[in-house]
């Protein structure tokens, strides 16, 4: 069993930037890939971001690539979501989660919002 609590969300304005936190506990942390999700009102669940265990490869959705950047720190049990150069299609609440492989995720995170103001 993992549980992973999100923080760092909020308000921000277009052009700013915001880093979302994800903390893991349970098993050990450095044993899986994580990713980051994303939800607008009324919209489904979307990828955002995955990072291997190590940390030494990322995988990133179109409309993120190039402005966000995820990152892990194992020792802290803690993955990361820096976003800059924010745009108000990016509000939503964001949730990480454990990647099982084959495109499967577990393990979700409550979520933090983030919401991005014109």
């Amino acid at each position: 069993q993992v549980q992973l609590v999100e923080s760092g969300g909020g308000l921000a304005q277009a052009g700013g930037s915001l880093r979302l936190s994800c903390a893991a506990s349970g098993r050990t942390f450095s044993g899986y890939a994580m990713g980051w999700f994303r939800q607008a009102a009324g919209k489904e669940r979307e990828f955002v971001a995955r990072i291997s265990r190590s940390g030494d490869s990322a995988y990133y959705a179109e409309s993120v690539k190039g402005r966000f950047t995820i990152s892990r720190d194992n020792a802290k049990s803690t993955v990361y979501l820096q976003m800059n150069s924010l745009k108000p299609e990016d509000t939503a609440v964001y949730y990480c989660a454990v990647y099982k492989g084959a495109g499967s995720y577990d393990y979700w995170g409550q979520g933090t919002q983030v919401t991005v103001s014109s």
